[in-house]
């Protein structure tokens, strides 16, 4: 006979996944306040039980790990996991290329779904070849209940309409965002996507008419659709119920035009959440009983002091349809060493998110990074959030320009220039040129309205 396939709510015991991985407020009352010592057994535990799954289910780890002579009975303590070789974007490449078109990192197949639900997302691609993933139902509430933990910290709570404006595409980020709202907040979600889908126009409508809480997308859209508001003779400020602004990524700007507090976290593609802005600031709250990250040196891929700026690398102590073990996502941060949050929790910080080492810049003996630049340049009130790097062999030397949009008149652009030039070469010690021009300019360098994850920089050098 068949074998009976299960739906949805027979895939998962949601008790089991409760009790395991609590979401709001339950956690709030519980994990997030955490001893040191409970913390990390309960990493250990699931550390042990993931690299296990991870090398009878996985041939991709089971390969790598055989010839690092790794083998999952070697860790003893959250430090043996060191002994596991890294891996990044390049690996997986290598795998989709070696077993077309899903690789040999999936822990099931597509043919699993034939008996239990699995959900297929890629990732953005803006750093290559999209990487498939494959999610298991397991999967997909766990990482929902970690989005569902961070929204409530930022202030939404059951019962509150919300705006997912965040583009509905092959990439996992708005439907995790709906799925957390849904599956765990009772809240009522208005999928409208980015501007593409559905007029910014009409976003602002829906969100004043029925009186969203919240609006989330990226920091960019937000500002495109306060100033949206403004043309429509609205005051961002007043004429809305939002009280709060959930968006990864910092931009000041936000909580000035919308006047309401805005909140920062960390995740990916694969797992979603791994940490979150806490009411006393000072970083990203991790999510400890789902993650255990580390922050190696781009280079060496050795591990950094606390402190001290490199690769995020994360290992996910939950994935069942595609693990992650010591990932090098290429993102930058670094770590905090554990002490009590004002907050009262336990949990211990990671910096927040500072660029990309691969979009980083040899420039004249200095490292220098886009998301620098533009942080410095978008500090200036004349200055738009859209800008764009550009790195070039002008004669015999490399130079980095960065166009950034302005609404000041054009007579005002060359005193704009030195100031900014100014202040770069002030806080970064080198020269960035600066070219400013008018709204929308760099709006085809960058992706904007077409790309969920902005692109930064184009290196026009010589190969």
């Amino acid at each position: 006979m068949p074998k009976r396939f299960r739906r949805r709510f027979e895939a998962v015991d949601h008790r089991e996944l409760i009790a395991t991985y609590p979401p709001p407020p339950e956690y709030f009352e519980t994990h997030y306040y955490m001893e040191p010592e409970r913390i990390e057994r309960l990493q250990l535990t699931r550390l042990q039980e993931e690299c296990r799954r991870a090398y009878d289910e996985v041939p991709f780890y089971r390969r790598r790990w055989d010839a690092a002579h790794f083998e999952p009975s070697q860790i003893h303590t959250i430090d043996d996991l060191n002994l596991a070789p890294i891996y990044d974007i390049d690996d997986i490449r290598e795998s989709i290329a070696a077993y077309p078109p899903y690789g040999d990192y999936q822990g099931v197949s597509i043919k699993d779904a034939k008996h239990a639900p699995l959900r297929l997302f890629w990732s953005g691609g803006t750093t290559g070849r999209a990487r498939p993933t494959l999610y298991t139902e397991w999967d997909r509430q766990v990482a929902s209940v970690t989005v569902a933990r961070a929204l409530y910290l930022h202030g939404i709570r059951p019962g509150d309409v919300v705006l997912n404006a965040w583009a509905f595409s092959t990439h996992t980020g708005a439907f995790a965002f709906d799925e957390g709202m849904h599956n765990w907040l009772n809240c009522v979600a208005i999928t409208t996507g980015t501007g593409n889908v559905t007029p910014s126009k009409m976003q602002i409508e829906l969100a004043r008419e029925y009186e969203a809480a919240t609006i989330l997308t990226t920091p960019d859209y937000l500002l495109h659709l306060a100033a949206t508001a403004v043309e429509m003779g609205l005051d961002p400020k007043k004429d809305f119920s939002i009280r709060t602004l959930p968006t990864p990524g910092q931009n000041p700007k936000v909580a000035e035009v919308w006047g309401v507090p805005t909140w920062d976290s960390y995740g990916t593609h694969e797992v979603q959440y791994v940490s979150m802005e806490c009411p006393a600031r000072g970083g990203l709250h991790i999510n400890e009983d789902a993650f255990v990250v580390q922050i190696i040196d781009p280079e060496t891929k050795e591990l950094l002091p606390d402190g001290e700026r490199g690769n995020i690398v994360y290992t996910c102590l939950y994935k069942t349809g595609s693990p992650q073990v010591r990932f090098d996502t290429q993102d930058l941060s670094a770590l905090y060493p554990r002490s009590q949050c004002a907050c009262g929790s336990w949990l211990r910080k990671m910096d927040y998110y500072r660029g990309r080492s691969d979009t980083m810049v040899k420039l004249r003996g200095l490292n220098i990074w886009p998301e620098d630049v533009g942080r410095i340049v978008c500090e200036d009130p004349r200055v738009q959030p859209d800008w764009f790097v550009i790195v070039e062999r002008r004669g015999n030397r490399d130079e980095m320009i960065v166009q950034v949009e302005t609404k000041a008149p054009v007579a005002d652009h060359d005193t704009l220039r030195d100031q900014l030039e100014d202040r770069l070469r002030s806080q970064l010690e080198i020269r960035v040129l600066v070219e400013p021009v008018g709204p929308g300019v760099t709006d085809e360098a960058t992706g904007k309205g077409v790309v969920g994850k902005l692109r930064r920089i184009r290196d026009d050098r010589p190969k």
